[in-house]
C-alpha cells in the first residue's frame, strides 16, 4: 500500500507561514496558506510566503490538488492566498463561512476568483478519491475557528491548529469537544495540535475578562477612547462596541483591515452593531470627543499603518490628544517587539495616557491553549503519534517533554520533524522521515515579490552594522590615476575626522592595483573589495560593505 506524505511548507519552527501538504498518490490536499514575519534578521522585508517549490514540481508530474482547508481566518493561515493562488490550478477552498470571507478579501483583486465552499462544523466532505474531512468547532481569538479531522487511506489525521478551550466565549459557541471525543473513541492515527502557549501551565482567563477592563478604562477616558487590536479579532470588537453603547459613545473603525474584517463579519452576522451607533472615520470631527469610541489598525506598530500615522500626526482625520487614551489590547507578535513598544513609548513621550498588557494584563487574554488544554485534548483525542505544531522549536520539544511523555507517548511517537523534512506514514501505525528539502520561503519587500535574495539580507546587514565605502578610481587616457582615488562613506566613520583610515584604504587600493594591473576591470574590482574589507576587518573589527568603481574619463 502506498503511504501518506506530509510536509509542513513553511518550515515546523516557525510560529507563523503556515501551510500543510498531505499527499497520498496522485492527490494532494493543502491546509492553510499563511504569511511569515521576518522579525529583525531580514532587514526590509515585509513579509515571507511558503516555498511552494515542491508543489509545484508534484503538479508538473502529474499531480493534482483536490482542495485546499483553511482553518480559521487570522493572516498567518489565509494571508498567503492572492501570492500564492496565481501559481497554482484551480481547486475548491473549504472553510467556516468568517474564515472564508476574510479570505475573501485577501484575493479579491485576483483575476481569477478562487471556488470558496463553507462546510457547516460536523458535515462531511470528499476531496478527491483518498480524502474526506469533518471540522469542529473550536474557540480561538477570531470567530468560527475550526479544527479538522481528516480521514486517509492510512488512517485519520486531526489537524488542529490554534485554539484555546474557553469556557466562556463572547458568542456562546463552545468548543465541540464532545465531538471530538467520539472521533478519538473511533481512532485517530495522528494528531497535529497547537503548542504556542505549553510554557503556560495553567489556560488565560476567558475572553469576556477583557471587557471589564476596557470599561474600566473608557469610563475614567475624558475625551476619544482609542482601541487597537488584531483586525481579525471580532469577538473584542464586539465587547468594545457594546461598553461604548452603554457608556454613551459612538463607534469609529479607522483601518483598511479593521473596516475590511468589521464590513464581512456584520454581513455574516457575527458581528452586532446598530447603525445608528456607527459614524464614518471622515464625520469624526462632528461628534465630541467625550463621545468616541475609535477601534484602529496598527496593533503590532507597523510603520505605515493608520495607528503610527495618527501617533506622529500624519493622519488625516484622526489627532491624539493628550485627554484621550490609548489602548493596545494585543501582545507583540514575535519580531514585531521594537516596532511595537515603539509606538508605545512615543505615545509616552508625548504625554498621552496608554494601556498595553505589560501593565494591564487583562486588556489582552491569549487565543492559544495552555499545557493543561492540551493534555485535555489529546486525552480526548487518544492518537497513537503526536506532532505539536504552531510553535517555535522550544515549544515543540517542551511539549514533548511535558505534555507528550507524561501521558505515556514513547519517543518515536512524538513527531519533530526539522524544516524542510517530509514524514511519511504507512498503514502499520509507523511515521519517518523519508525525504529532505530546503525550503526558501519568497520575500515581499513593498512591491517587490521574491527579488530579494541571500545576498540583498547580506548586505542589509552588512550595511546596517558597518556602514559602506565606495572607492572611486579615474582613469584618464586609459591610465589609472592612482593619486586621484575618491572614497565616499556612509555610517562608517565620519570621513573627515578619520585621515589614517582614509590613507590605509588609499594605500590598499593602490596596492591591489599595482599587483593586480593585467586583470580585467571587473576582476580588479573583486580582488579590491575582498582585500580591502578583509585588511579593514583585521585592522578595526569592522566589515562595512565595500563598492569599488573605475570610472573613465575623456581628459
Amino acid at each position: 500500500m502506498s503511504k501518506l506524505r506530509l510536509l509542513p511548507m513553511g518550515g515546523t519552527s516557525n510560529i507563523t507561514q503556515n501551510m500543510y501538504l498531505y499527499e497520498y498518490e496522485d492527490e494532494i490536499l493543502l491546509v492553510d496558506c499563511g504569511i511569515g514575519f521576518p522579525g529583525t534578521y531580514m532587514p526590509g522585508v515585509d513579509i515571507l510566503i511558503p516555498d511552494i517549490t515542491y508543489l509545484l514540481k508534484a503538479l508538473e508530474k502529474g499531480k493534482k490538488i483536490v482542495g485546499m482547508i483553511l482553518t480559521h481566518g487570522h493572516d498567518d493561515h489565509i494571508a498567503a492566498l492572492s501570492f500564492v493562488l496565481p501559481h497554482l490550478p484551480q481547486f475548491p477552498i473549504y472553510g467556516s463561512a468568517l474564515t472564508l470571507g476574510f479570505a475573501q478579501e485577501r484575493v479579491s483583486e485576483l483575476a481569477q476568483q478562487p471556488k470558496f465552499l463553507i462546510v457547516e462544523a460536523g458535515h462531511e466532505f470528499v476531496l478527491g478519491t483518498h480524502f474526506k474531512a469533518v471540522s469542529f468547532n473550536m474557540t480561538h481569538s477570531v470567530p468560527d475557528t475550526r479544527h479538522y479531522l481528516i480521514t486517509t487511506p492510512v488512517g485519520k489525521i486531526y489537524h488542529g491548529s490554534d485554539f484555546k478551550l474557553d469556557p466562556k466565549p463572547v458568542d456562546g459557541e463552545l468548543s465541540e469537544l464532545q465531538n471530538i471525543a467520539a472521533a478519538g473513541d473511533q481512532g485517530v492515527f495522528c494528531a497535529l495540535l497547537d503548542c504556542l502557549r505549553v510554557e503556560k501551565l495553567l489556560p488565560a482567563e476567558p475572553e469576556t475578562a477583557v471587557g471589564a477592563e476596557i470599561e474600566k478604562i473608557m469610563l475614567e477616558t475624558k475625551g476619544k477612547f482609542i482601541l487597537t487590536l488584531m483586525s481579525s479579532h471580532i469577538h473584542r470588537i464586539q465587547q468594545n462596541v457594546d461598553i461604548a453603547k452603554k457608556l454613551g459613545r459612538k463607534v469609529v473603525f479607522v483601518g483598511r483591515s479593521v473596516e475590511q474584517n468589521v464590513r464581512v463579519a456584520r454581513d455574516l452576522g457575527k458581528l452586532q452593531i446598530d447603525e445608528a451607533q456607527v459614524v464614518n472615520k471622515k464625520h469624526l470631527d462632528s461628534l465630541n470627543d467625550r463621545e468616541v469610541c475609535l477601534i484602529i489598525a496598527g496593533s503590532q506598530g507597523q510603520e505605515g499603518s493608520s495607528l503610527v500615522r495618527a501617533i506622529f500626526g500624519e493622519h488625516p482625520v484622526l489627532q491624539i490628544k493628550k485627554a484621550d487614551s490609548v489602548v493596545f489590547s494585543a501582545d507583540a507578535i514575535p519580531g514585531n517587539e521594537v516596532s511595537y513598544y515603539q509606538a508605545i513609548d512615543e505615545l509616552a513621550g508625548n504625554g498621552i495616557s496608554v494601556f498595553y498588557p505589560a501593565i494591564n494584563p487583562n486588556l489582552h487574554q491569549s487565543g492559544h491553549a495552555s499545557r493543561q488544554e492540551q493534555v485535555e485534548m489529546v486525552k480526548l483525542i487518544k492518537p497513537k503519534l503526536l506532532m505539536p505544531i504552531g510553535g517555535a522549536d522550544r515549544h515543540r520539544y517542551l511539549f514533548k517533554t511535558t505534555v507528550a511523555q507524561p501521558l505515556g507517548y514513547k519517543e518515536n511517537q512524538v513527531l519533530l520533524p526539522k524544516d524542510g523534512e517530509i514524514l511519511e506514514f504507512g498503514a502499520e501505525g509507523e511515521a519517518q522521515v523519508a525525504d529532505k528539502i530546503t525550503l526558501s520561503p519568497t520575500t515581499v519587500d513593498g512591491l517587490g515579490i521574491g527579488d530579494v535574495g541571500p545576498l540583498v539580507i547580506a548586505d542589509r546587514k552588512r550595511l546596517g552594522a558597518s556602514g559602506i565605502v565606495a572607492v572611486i578610481i579615474p582613469r584618464v587616457k586609459g591610465n589609472l590615476k592612482l593619486d586621484q582615488i575618491q572614497l565616499i562613506s556612509r555610517g562608517f566613520v565620519f570621513m573627515q575626522q578619520a585621515d589614517e583610515v582614509i590613507e590605509f584604504i588609499k594605500q590598499t587600493v593602490k596596492d591591489a592595483v599595482n599587483q593586480n594591473r593585467k586583470l580585467s576591470d571587473k576582476d580588479l574590482k573583486q580582488i579590491i573589495e575582498k582585500r580591502l574589507a578583509r585588511k579593514l576587518y583585521k585592522i578595526i573589527q569592522r566589515e562595512p560593505l565595500i563598492m569599488a568603481s573605475i570610472v573613465n574619463f575623456k581628459t
